[in-house]
């Protein structure tokens, strides 16, 4: 019988928890902690998966010793801080979106992970998700170059709004949900990166001054491929064309359909794929479409916790196979500049080159 890889899980909220339940089904993985700031988070979770230990802090947890790697799933600006200590125990880590603040930080994990040995997974969900393979194998089909159209803008209140004003106070809404899309788009490109453009629009007194809670970049790329992003929080946001997932080249387009979903702060439809749309562009003769539509069904796609269990499992691999995670990591690195360059053209009016 292998030996289990121990595992803290730093961090009780909605990721965390869904992580942490990822790991408490897998063979390959034995808790040894949960970490929260709040002891009722922590304690509840422990709970619910039958009793582990529980920490008010990392430091704490690896005290107690017998870990081999760390689940990072807290507020962004405490991610770096995390990931270091963690790497500087020997652990391997997973962390969730974005690895750090700042590139420069993020190359500074990368080269510290590469020094210690020890993997480094950043949680890109849709890397896992079957659906978005399809999508972003289908959108590489159309051709080049590619139109990618995509937002997330999320109407929330109470709670949800809460959490929201809390990211904020580290990153806007494009860079926070924007290192998903545009890896995305490198993805369906294969190519790179040369300038971002961005506006955005404070719409809420409850943030600060310097912070906006809507914004919109536009990225080119070498192969002349440009694509967009737009991503909103807040009570006031507009319920109307909340979710636009659209790619289009010169053999057609293909678009993710959301005619399930629910309102615009359902965490679990943000993953969601009603159907994927795909399109061709071929005339006949006669000036007629050659190709009916395809309407491509993916409706056994895993729920929210379901793809957390499937990241958990790359996770598992990576330690336990010896994956290379050079270019996994050089792409969290390469979304996170760009969504960083427009988070910069906000705030500077111009246009970033890369």
């Amino acid at each position: 019988m292998k030996e289990k890889i121990n595992v803290i899980v730093v961090g009780c909220g909605n990721m965390g928890s869904s992580h942490a339940r990822a790991y408490h089904e897998l063979d390959g993985f034995e808790i040894v902690g949960l970490v929260s700031r709040t002891p009722e988070s922590r304690e509840k979770l422990s709970a619910e998966l039958g009793g582990y230990p529980t920490f008010s802090t990392l430091r704490e947890a690896l005290a107690a010793g017998g870990a081999h790697a760390v689940s990072v799933n807290t507020y962004p600006d405490t991610h770096a801080a995390l990931v270091s200590e963690a790497l500087h125990a020997n652990c391997h880590v997973f962390v969730e979106k974005p690895l750090a603040l700042t590139v420069e930080e993020a190359e500074g994990l990368v080269r510290l992970s590469r020094e210690k040995k020890r993997k480094m997974v950043v949680g890109y969900i849709l890397r896992v998700h079957p659906a978005w393979t399809r999508f972003v194998t289908l959108a590489q089909g159309l051709g080049k170059p590619l139109v990618m159209r995509m937002n997330l803008n999320q109407q929330s209140s109470s709670g949800q709004w809460y959490t929201h004003k809390q990211l904020m106070r580290s990153m806007s809404p494009i860079v926070d949900c924007g290192v998903h899309y545009v890896d995305m788009m490198c993805l369906m490109t294969g190519s790179r990166p040369v300038s971002v453009s961005a506006i955005g629009a404070r719409l809420s007194d409850e943030i600060a001054a310097d912070m906006y809670n809507y914004g919109q970049l536009q990225v080119r790329f070498e192969d002349g491929s440009v694509g967009w992003y737009e991503a909103g929080w807040g009570p006031m946001m507009s319920e109307t064309a909340f979710f636009v997932k659209d790619v289009i080249g010169p053999g057609g387009c293909v678009s993710i359909q959301d005619s399930e979903k629910g309102d615009s702060d359902d965490i679990e439809g943000h993953s969601k794929t009603g159907s994927l749309l795909l399109h061709h562009s071929a005339l006949k003769a006669d000036g007629t479409f050659a190709r009916a539509d395809q309407v491509i069904s993916t409706a056994d796609e895993p729920d929210h916790d379901g793809l957390c269990l499937l990241e958990q499992e790359y996770f598992l691999k990576a330690i336990t196979e010896d994956l290379d995670l050079a270019d996994h990591l050089r792409d969290a690195v390469n979304s996170m500049q760009i969504v960083l360059a427009a988070d910069a053209s906000v705030r500077s009016g111009k246009t970033v080159v890369l």
